[in-house]
């Protein structure tokens, strides 16, 4: 397989600086009504489907030796690293929904018996930053055909503990280097960094990275995913000038998705950055 060319930041910029002025353009106050949450839908979706027109599921990250890892991490989310979910080893279970033909929970004991790999590879983040880690896990694909999903579906969809969802396209499901990671930098998965799983994407930018994961479902149809509601408060907060939108008012059109929530006062709070 043949590596993939570091991401231009160039690109970047201009990806991050069109949704704003296509804002304007269109006269759309990006707040959290219904209509503007519908193009963000839209928008969204389109994304996805070029992102997958132009992904390659023979090419490889670049991979790093050890001694280049970092060791001091750095955290990242919508919110602070205290509020973070802190799920109990014991009661976790993760749910399987969809075009799956063995949906039964698992628990971390059968997650960690999984078979495991190890990969060295750069996390990027759409803010403009990059961290290099290492991180062990289950390549996403054999556990898809371990639980008998149906491979030839479009998506796979996820949910955080922390309420916050997203989709997965199949090709990036199943590329070699996407892995349910337990481990970074050799010990457990840290919470901070989503214990005690997340999904280790090194050919996608950071937010299309999930942790604290509690729910995978397979489907054909586009489970979008939160960060539609949070673009305009990150827009807010760069701007100072866009409404708070409704960023708890989640749009879930697959009938094949778990339609469940975590309770309101099991999430981090969500208020104005």
């Amino acid at each position: 397989m043949s590596p993939i060319r570091k991401p231009d930041r160039r690109g970047f910029l201009t990806g991050g600086l069109s949704l704003g002025a296509l804002s304007l353009l269109t006269g759309c106050d990006l707040t959290g009504n219904e209509p503007a949450q519908r193009l963000l839908w839209n928008m969204s979706g389109s994304n996805d489907r070029v992102q997958g027109w132009l992904f390659y599921p023979n090419r490889l990250a670049p991979t790093y030796p050890e001694s280049a890892v970092d060791r001091v991490f750095r955290y990242n989310a919508f919110y602070p690293e205290e509020p973070a979910p802190q799920l109990d080893p014991t009661t976790y279970r993760l749910e399987l929904s969809g075009s799956i033909g063995d949906k039964r929970s698992w628990t971390v004991d059968n997650l960690y018996q999984l078979p495991r790999t190890w990969q060295t590879t750069r996390h990027v983040c759409v803010e403009g930053w990059s961290r290099i880690g290492k991180w062990g896990g289950c390549p996403l694909r054999i556990f898809l055909e371990h639980v008998e999903a149906d491979l030839t579906k479009n998506y796979v969809g996820v949910i955080y503990a922390d309420g916050y969802y997203t989709s997965i396209d199949m090709p990036t499901a199943l590329h070699p280097q996407t892995i349910m990671a337990f481990t970074f930098a050799d010990q457990i998965l840290p919470r901070k960094f989503g214990y005690p799983m997340k999904i280790r994407i090194p050919t996608k930018l950071g937010f299309k990275n999930p942790k604290f994961v509690v729910a995978l479902s397979v489907t054909n149809d586009y489970p979008g995913g939160l960060r539609i509601q949070l673009v305009p408060r990150l827009l807010r907060r760069y701007c100072g000038r866009l409404g708070e939108p409704s960023c708890r008012k989640i749009y879930v059109p697959s009938r094949s998705w778990p339609r469940h929530r975590l309770p309101e006062a099991s999430r981090p709070d969500l208020s104005p950055l």
